[in-house]
């Protein structure tokens, strides 16, 4: 076996902090001519859906519904944790959590708790979800193949989103599901561990221009997960094809996020844990199994008070970058915006 055919690839693979965004002549003089509204038709539901396409993660103390109800004031989502009971969702749905903006979120359950859990909410509100998140750690498991394929057979007409993958192959197996789009990311989550104790991964630019190539051909959607620390890394993934942008570390510490605080040097922080930590399964599982390893980290977090202040610095982050490359929207922006390296090693 020689070493050569233990790579895939030459090619340098990248994250974020390896490129800039190139500025070009603008007509634009102010970041308020920018329109980040965007309107999606989704390609295998056809579900029609407007807004701007940012997706707070489905993590702890990130997506709850008093983040989803902040969220959806800027006509932006929240895919709310698995952890939340039907009861939940009607409660949010009747006190006015909108289905435009807040999706449901599985990971591998059967076919038949779905339906019970979307008849529940459908006999008190008579409405089921419209858009799902099916979200796991490895997104290249038969099981999880098996149970969005059942899904999409059952609800034709309910928006999916999948993952995670960070291949062409992933891509094309997930399509070949019958999802609306993919999530992309792995080892990128700033709570996430999964490189480092699992040796997998990639880099987070290159996974979403790979992967957004391969959707384009197969005429689905790309969610990039994970890597985005400053609105830049947003604009970044929205220039390499994503069509939404999930957060998770950005938006979390915030009072929305019902996060245990803590008082440490007069100052008060928040924890933060990603959904694969010990936390995380101890909380929800009380264990954790004797398989299994922790991929995630918990950590504390200055507390950051209202969401408001902090969505705020991102859209006006990402209306600057706009500017920058003669851009009035979020397609134009994917279209005109081109990288140079910065990093070669």
């Amino acid at each position: 076996m020689s070493i050569k055919s233990k790579f895939i690839s030459d090619d340098l693979k990248l994250g974020f902090n390896d490129v800039k965004i190139i500025p070009i002549k603008s007509k634009f003089e102010s970041r308020k001519l920018i329109n980040l509204q965007t309107e999606y038709t989704f390609p295998r539901s056809k579900i029609k859906w407007e807004g701007v396409p940012i997706i707070a993660a489905n993590m702890d103390n990130v997506a709850t519904f008093d983040m989803a109800r902040a969220l959806q004031n800027y006509s932006l989502c929240t895919a709310v944790t698995k952890f939340h009971t039907p009861e939940d969702w009607i409660d949010g749905i009747l006190t006015g959590i909108s289905l435009d903006y807040s999706f449901c979120t599985f990971g591998i359950e059967s076919i038949s708790s779905i339906e019970t859990f979307f008849d529940s909410i459908h006999a008190k509100t008579n409405i089921i979800p419209k858009i799902v998140v099916f979200d796991v750690p490895n997104g290249y498991i038969k099981p999880f193949h098996k149970i969005v394929t059942q899904f999409r057979k059952k609800y034709p007409s309910t928006g999916i989103i999948a993952g995670n993958i960070v291949t062409a192959e992933g891509v094309q197996i997930l399509a070949d599901c019958g999802v609306d789009a993919v999530k992309i990311g792995i080892g990128s989550g700033s709570a996430c561990s999964t490189s480092s104790v699992t040796g997998v991964g990639y880099p987070q630019l290159s996974a979403v221009l790979e992967c957004a190539e391969a959707a384009q051909r197969e005429k689905i959607f790309t969610v990039s997960d994970g890597g985005a620390n400053t609105s830049g890394d947003i604009s970044k993934a929205f220039i390499a094809g994503a069509n939404f942008v999930m957060l998770g570390g950005m938006l979390a510490g915030h009072e929305e996020g019902n996060s245990e605080t803590v008082l440490k040097d007069g100052k008060i922080y928040r924890k933060f844990y990603g959904m694969s930590s010990s936390e995380a399964m101890v909380k929800h599982y009380n264990e954790i199994a004797p398989y299994r390893a922790s991929e995630g980290i918990s950590t504390l977090i200055p507390d950051k008070g209202n969401v408001s202040n902090t969505i705020d610095e991102i859209l006006g982050g990402i209306r600057s970058t706009c500017t920058y490359i003669n851009s009035s929207n979020l397609i134009e922006m994917r279209n005109k915006g081109k990288f140079i390296l910065v990093k070669t090693s």
